[in-house]
């Protein structure tokens, strides 16, 4: 198609691009193709390049004499608690290591301070409104996890330093009833954007009316980086404490996507008030996590040297689907109105964003054809996207051809969609 931009289109033309493309969309749904790109999950070629992490454990002896086999350690050994300080810039200190999901551990700190609270403030449970802080588009999860506790969240705009902090500082320093706020600090899910030393110095200096405000930090991406220039991301513990703030942030981390999903190795780093908190709480919940599953993933991953070679390995498998996505996506919107996205140095998705009001139209098409996407509305809290316009491309798990043939589909019905809507004016 030319490069003609579809909102400058006169009726004839639309006419006769809509009938192409149903030509097009037909012939597609006719193939009886059946592709699932609904969430980030691995490839099986990436998952054979962690194969190693399966293997057994021979010496589970630690540098502590302790042997690893039995109950004990309930904040993960120390071992482990090195190898993130390292791969991460952080303190071995400040780590406590969970088990097998961050998103655990996230769950897990809300639910605390909604029945326990938090440096002798009220429980949240204890209060008339109990609000969160949601930058998007954003994570889904995140979001899942205040709807299911009744938390009431705000939507925060992403620009291309990070949340739109001139409203985030207005709004915590106004009202107290906002108690935290969820951050995807480097590629973020879904736009692959990452936060400036600004924006993080900016969430940590903040004025904020609740004295128990937290940030829950998960830099899930911190290690997926697609290019050899690495984004570097400030670290938001050291800036807190500069700020005068060490209790507002709970940094959240995990192996699931270097290694196996399901079967890594989570943390979360915190302040020395936090790290009590979330121990005395984790002693009543359960007698320690997985020490010999730590004790796997490090016989694997070694230390920060060799994880990084690691991740080249993943970044080389996943940037030809990238390089696919974005592609086909400029050679048939560059110009034309019909979507803009984003382009990530890193993560696992990209974020495009169809004409006003045609995402779930979009999605729908696509499924009825046979390629399943994130359901729209997803990446906003409450599955309320306001403009009915963001999607998530999900490009890491279906083969390099299946994923051609389902970004074909996909673009096929983007147009589609916008020109229906435009005829319909």
């Amino acid at each position: 198609m030319s490069e003609q931009n579809v909102l400058e289109m006169s009726q004839a033309e639309l006419l006769e691009l809509s009938a192409e493309l149903e030509e097009q969309y037909l012939e597609f749904k006719n193939r009886g193709v059946k592709l699932d790109m609904s969430r980030g999950r691995p490839s099986a070629a990436q998952l054979d390049i962690a194969q190693g992490a399966a293997e057994g454990v021979e010496n589970y002896i630690g540098i502590n004499k302790f042997d690893y086999r039995n109950y004990g350690i309930l904040d993960g050994i120390p071992e482990m608690k090195q190898y993130f300080a390292e791969l991460l810039g952080l303190a071995p200190e400040e780590i406590i290591v969970g088990g097998n999901a961050s998103l655990n551990l996230m769950y897990d700190s809300m639910t605390r301070l909604l029945l326990k609270g938090t440096a002798g403030n009220k429980p949240w449970k204890d209060l008339a409104e109990v609000k969160f802080l949601c930058p998007c588009p954003g994570y889904d999860r995140h979001f899942a996890i205040c709807e299911h506790l009744g938390i009431k969240m705000i939507n925060i705009p992403m620009t291309s330093t990070g949340p739109d902090m001139d409203m985030v500082e207005k709004l915590v320093a106004e009202d107290a009833s906002i108690k935290g706020m969820w951050c995807v600090p480097l590629y973020s899910n879904p736009e692959g954007i990452c936060y400036s030393d600004e924006t993080v110095d900016r969430l940590a200096a903040m004025k904020c009316a609740a004295p128990d405000f937290r940030i829950f930090w998960d830099n899930a991406y911190g290690v997926h980086h697609l290019y050899d220039e690495e984004t570097q991301l400030k670290n938001i513990l050291e800036a807190c404490r500069n700020a005068g703030n060490p209790d507002r942030v709970l940094y959240f981390f995990s192996t699931s996507k270097i290694t196996f999903p399901g079967a890594g190795v989570s943390m979360v780093a915190a302040s020395e008030n936090n790290r009590k908190e979330i121990l005395k709480t984790m002693g009543i919940q359960t007698i320690g996590y997985d020490k010999m599953n730590q004790v796997r993933t490090l016989n694997f991953l070694k230390d920060a040297a060799n994880t990084k070679l690691h991740m080249k390995k993943l970044a080389d498998s996943l940037r030809e689907k990238f390089d696919i996505v974005l592609t086909t996506l400029e050679r048939n919107f560059a110009g034309t109105g019909f979507a803009t996205w984003h382009t990530p140095r890193g993560g696992y998705f990209v974020a495009l964003d169809t004409m006003p009001g045609c995402a779930k139209e979009t999605i729908r098409l696509a499924a009825d054809a046979g390629v399943k996407l994130t359901e729209a509305g997803a990446t906003f809290p409450y599955h309320n996207d306001p403009n009915d316009s963001n999607i998530r491309i999900a490009p890491s798990f279906p083969p390099c051809s299946e994923l051609r043939e389902a970004m074909y589909l996909l673009c096929i019905c983007i147009k589609l969609t916008a020109v229906r809507k435009l005829l319909m004016k």
